[in-house]
């Protein structure tokens, strides 16, 4: 059988499902300038204001800055697939690798772009100054979740000014906007995609933001292990920091250095302010920094206009029987890339578009 990538002639229909049955359809884009396998470049364009006019003649000369910006998909997957020979029909065995393909896609690759996305936007809004919250879900009520929502709305005022804003928000939340007496708007249940096949979901909105309710609140969180034993994804669990007795025997002024105390199960490790040679074997380094868990998110909003999900469907292979050296089976393999982008506001080039309240 002749080594042919389905990739390209199976990709449209293959992110036909990943954009019909995920929840992140409004913000998926595969228009892109593609400069290599997985890298893309994105225009960046700032502009200064107006400034008074002078009667007398003249313009005011303004700047004008545009460049353009590689992005490299950095979220590389694969999977292979032994499909024993008894298990295809082998009068189309194409049909049959193809259907692998479209039941992989709708179960396995829709709820790893919505973790993706989740949990890169939560980690980039994380990172902003006054775009993030910690909230227990019990302190949201039916009598304040309205105002709460509309107090998230409010950092992104610009962005809800221009109709541009989608907020998503976990089961919990959309129960007590059902039963909130300043909503105005019912709860319908709708669907996210265009064309009648997308997943449905509760949906509502406040001051034009348009709610959704994640259903699936296994992809809702604010990190996640992609490199699970058994595949796929999980939230990430939290890890201490890893330390290790330093090898140097001169002091490096670029490290910090611990030094520990406490007994074994219980140690304490404390910067070292003034680091002195004649200590140096007593002293631990840093190998691995301590990793703090998975936080389910309470609520996300973003824009499409400036955060976007990009995936890029790289390789499909298949091998019939005796083709390969893996077993009696039809090999199945597939590679995509895909990663989320939140790129910078035309105005001053800063990134103002995200907010994410998370558990406490």
């Amino acid at each position: 059988m002749p080594n042919i990538n389905y990739a390209q002639q199976w990709a449209p229909e293959l992110l036909d499902i990943l954009i019909q049955g995920s929840m992140i359809s409004p913000f998926i884009t595969t228009n892109v300038k593609w400069l290599g396998a997985k890298t893309f470049h994105f225009t960046q364009m700032s502009t200064s204001g107006y400034k008074s006019h002078n009667r007398n003649g003249g313009w005011n000369r303004g700047n004008f800055v545009q460049a353009d910006v590689p992005f490299t998909l950095m979220h590389d997957r694969d999977v292979e697939f032994c499909v024993d020979r008894l298990d295809v029909d082998e009068s189309n065995a194409t049909a049959s690798i193809k259907n692998i393909s479209e039941t992989f896609t709708s179960t396995q690759s829709v709820p790893e772009a919505n973790a993706l996305f989740f949990s890169r936007c939560a980690t980039k809004a994380k990172s902003l100054t006054g775009y993030h919250s910690e909230t227990a879900i019990s302190a949201y009520t039916a009598d304040n979740v309205y105002s709460k929502l509309k107090g998230y709305i409010g950092h992104l005022r610009r962005y809800r000014a221009m109709g541009a804003l989608v907020m998503y928000v976990r089961s919990d939340i959309m129960d007590l906007l059902e039963r909130s007496t300043e909503l105005q708007r019912k709860i319908e249940l709708t669907q996210i995609a265009e064309g009648g096949m997308g997943i449905e979901t509760r949906v509502t909105s406040i001051d034009g933001v348009p709610i959704f309710e994640v259903i699936d609140d296994e992809v809702f969180y604010d990190s996640f292990d992609f490199d699970s034993e058994d595949g796929g994804f999980v939230p990430a669990s939290a890890s201490a920091a890893v330390y290790e007795l330093t090898s140097d025997v001169a002091v490096d002024s670029s490290k910090t250095y611990y030094t520990r105390s406490g007994s074994e199960g219980a140690y304490t490790y404390t910067a070292v302010k003034s680091p002195a040679v004649g200590s140096i074997s007593t002293y631990y380094e840093m190998t691995k920094p301590a990793v703090e868990g998975s936080k389910k998110i309470n609520v996300l909003i973003a824009s499409p206009l400036t955060t976007k999900f990009v995936p890029k469907l790289s390789s499909i292979y298949y091998f019939a029987p005796g083709g390969h050296t893996q077993g009696d089976c039809y090999l199945y393999q597939n590679r995509a890339f895909s990663d989320v982008f939140t790129f910078p506001n035309g105005k001053n080039n800063k990134i103002d578009s995200l907010y994410v309240d998370v558990e406490a």
